[in-house]
């Protein structure tokens, strides 16, 4: 049988390949101020990855490509219940300094080992392993 979630939302780890070394973008949430990726709800009309991708941008001005690695997923619980979190990769095309959470957030980029110690989800922290071994899997 198929778990049960009060919620989805779906989330980016955006990334960029910086003179051959592989950075990942964080976030601050907004009311603890602590760093994370950006995520959302999935909106009905978007597809999971399709609503991270929109997150990305509303929450740290980044646009990036359409190919993504589905990494994994999550669960915590908020609003009242458990939410399941999708997340994807999304390589930066573009970052803009002009987006629509740009007052309420902060963004930087972290090399791998910064982003791990960082960030305090054990699951995300996985996520980003698995990318940067595909990563330096696909470079060489």
């Amino acid at each position: 049988m198929a778990e049960e979630f009060d919620f989805t939302q779906s989330a980016i780890i955006p990334y960029r390949l910086e003179e051959g070394k592989l950075e990942i973008l964080l976030i601050t949430s907004i009311r603890k101020k602590k760093w994370i990726i950006p995520k959302g709800f999935i909106e009905f009309n978007l597809s999971a990855f399709e609503s991270a991708k929109k997150e990305a941008f509303e929450e740290a001005g980044v646009i990036g490509t359409n190919e993504t690695i589905e990494l994994g997923s999550f669960t915590i619980k908020k609003y009242g219940g458990r939410t399941n979190i999708v997340v994807y990769s999304m390589e930066v095309e573009k970052f803009k300094d002009d987006y629509p959470e740009k007052n309420l957030r902060k963004r930087k980029w972290y090399s791998v080992e910064e982003a791990i110690e960082t960030i305090s989800i054990p699951e995300v922290i996985k996520m980003i392993e698995t990318l940067a071994v595909e990563i330096k899997a696909s470079q060489s």
